[in-house]
């Protein structure tokens, strides 16, 4: 529940959503949802595995026998669509909305947190009656009031940041065995991660069988590290493959045997009539050192928005409702996941929520709709604000638009063979239009304006901050030379912990925060230094930490600030 510290840190972080709409479409579902016999949700989505990894979809070396078989008993959008890269899709695939309205921009330095205003599709479903649960990666922000347990999730077992073992936890943070977030308090847990957050997932359905739930289980894998058990990639290396390209599909493969104890246990508990399971990947695959994997001959990887980068699997396995094998042959992306979410649940089409997405429902259901041609949008580069033209992509049903300039017919040339652009120079023109308008309407005034972290709430305390959400700084120092933005939401005592990596030498450690500026000895060997309780005045304020060495400065890996008064 909110509580005076959170309202106050939510209207300076620039709260905009009305309640009021909010609580008007929570009732609206409300009536909805009893009528449509409250389905269950369970979306699975992967890191980093591309459209050609699947043997579905042609790839000759890959075993995925259950996603296979999700594959044949799903209707299909067979041309599905996401952002580049992970953060923004998630943003997207949470609020329907683009992600440059939400704050998720990019994948780290600040630039992967979303604006704690904005309204979920997990919040939405939690007040319409539904166990909601997310068990994997979230990758939207590690601190209050920007997690998963502050976004509607009831139940969340989660990394920190954009993976393990990245600076958002500690260096040494595996794959097997790892230390996760339950429910805000971290824990190690034995086995593998993807095995652990399935497990978790299906704990969670068998405690609320009786009830509507939504499961979110979105893996880690098989981004990298690359790290799983020999054995299971020894059959890939077998067949001759690229080490790295066969521990990936040894990756998919875990999750794949994952996938198939999923579906049994919606068997099992007579589940699997009335349950809308969903299965999509995040972007396109990553780069490896041998080059990028088979794709499906698509064009380009993670990080482009060539279809290689953006085009992904979508499949929506519904017993209840959905004829298994349709293919929708619109155009679909991740900001109509929420939209059709809801208006499967008996939301309907997420009235006054001011989304961008549109159900697929009724196209899933082979309904007579009049679903007009549409320009979709996905753009993603490095940087505090979005730039114009900078690795963009307009697509409609039929033609893409690259970076304002290559135009693709897509319908024709799904591999973008051909550079279209001379030849139709008007249709350049409108995609031009089209992509200028949007980019006005979501950068808008707050785009380059990023989420605070709040200090001293009752809810997180004491607040650990990483490098993940750290602002500018030198990656290779950890830091140096970067900030955090805050939000005090209570002036008191604070107690104040630095701490550094190995490299840091012994020096002066420093703490500053607006105009408070702490200092205490690194003395040799520490790595870390605990400075003298200090008064923080309540606000929005900067945080930097460091220590100043003779040999070299260097910034502080964790900054740790909790309220003692």
């Amino acid at each position: 529940m909110d509580n005076p510290n959170r309202r106050q840190f939510l209207t300076a972080a620039g709260k905009t959503l009305a309640s009021a709409s909010l609580a008007a479409a929570v009732s609206h579902c409300g009536r909805r949802v009893e009528a449509a016999g409250r389905p269950n949700v369970i979306l699975i989505m992967t890191d980093d595995q591309g459209f050609g990894d699947l043997a579905c979809h042609g790839n000759p070396h890959i075993r995925t026998p259950n996603l296979d078989r999700l594959h044949d008993e799903s209707a299909r959008v067979g041309q599905f669509y996401v952002s580049p890269v992970c953060a923004p899709t998630r943003a997207s695939l949470m609020t329907g909305r683009y992600n440059y309205r939400t704050g998720a921009i990019d994948t780290y330095r600040g630039r992967a947190m979303m604006y704690p205003d904005e309204t979920t599709v997990a919040e939405i479903l939690s007040q319409a009656g539904y166990a909601t649960g997310i068990f994997g990666k979230w990758h939207l922000g590690d601190n209050y009031p920007l997690r998963p347990m502050d976004q509607g999730f009831q139940a969340s077992l989660v990394h920190q940041g954009g993976g393990i073992g990245q600076p958002s936890n500690s260096p040494d943070n595996d794959y097997y065995d790892p230390f996760l977030l339950d429910n805000g308090e971290l824990k190690q847990f034995t086995g593998y991660c993807t095995d652990i957050y399935t497990d978790a997932a299906m704990r969670f359905i068998e405690q609320h069988q009786n009830e509507p739930f939504f499961v979110y289980l979105p893996t880690n894998a098989p981004h990298t590290p690359l790290t799983i058990k020999d054995e299971l990639v020894e059959p890939y290396r077998a067949m001759g493959l690229d080490d790295d390209v066969a521990k990936v599909y040894a990756m998919i493969t875990n999750i794949d045997d994952n996938v198939g104890r999923l579906l049994d246990q919606l068997d099992a508990l007579n589940l699997a009539d009335n349950t809308m399971v969903i299965f999509l990947t995040d972007n396109g695959p990553q780069g490896m050192k041998g080059g990028v994997r088979w794709n499906a001959d698509l064009r380009g990887a993670k990080g482009t928005v060539y279809e290689g980068g953006t085009r992904v699997p979508f499949f929506v396995r519904w017993p209840a409702r959905l004829q298994a094998g349709r293919v929708v042959d619109r155009v679909g992306a991740h900001i109509d996941v929420m939209p059709t979410i809801l208006d499967a649940c008996g939301v309907g089409n997420s009235d006054g929520m001011n989304v961008d997405g549109r159900s697929l429902l009724p196209l899933f259901e082979g309904a007579a709709v009049d679903w007009a041609d549409r320009s979709l949008f996905f753009q993603w580069h490095r940087g505090d604000t979005p730039e114009p033209y900078n690795s963009c992509a307009v697509r409609t049903q039929q033609y893409k638009l690259v970076n304002g300039v290559e135009l693709y017919d897509i319908a024709n040339d799904p591999y973008e063979k051909t550079d279209v652009a001379a030849d139709h120079p008007e249709i350049v023109a409108r995609l031009r239009r089209d992509y200028e308008n949007w980019f006005e309407d979501v950068v808008g005034e707050r785009a380059a304006i990023p989420p605070r972290i709040a200090i001293g709430s009752d809810a997180e305390n004491p607040v650990v901050l990483t490098v993940q959400d750290q602002r500018e700084g030198d990656p290779e120092w950890y830091g140096l030379g970067g900030y955090w933005l805050v939000e005090v939401v209570e002036a008191g005592q604070y107690e104040v912990t630095l701490r550094f990596d190995e490299k840091a030498l012994p020096g002066q450690a420093h703490f500053s925060l607006g105009g408070v500026h702490v200092t205490n000895p690194l003395k040799e060997s520490e790595r870390e230094t605990t400075l003298p309780v200090t008064t923080l005045p309540a606000g929005p304020a900067t945080v930097r930490g460091w220590v100043a060495s003779p040999g070299q400065d260097r910034g502080a890996l964790y900054v740790e600030i909790r309220r003692v008064d």
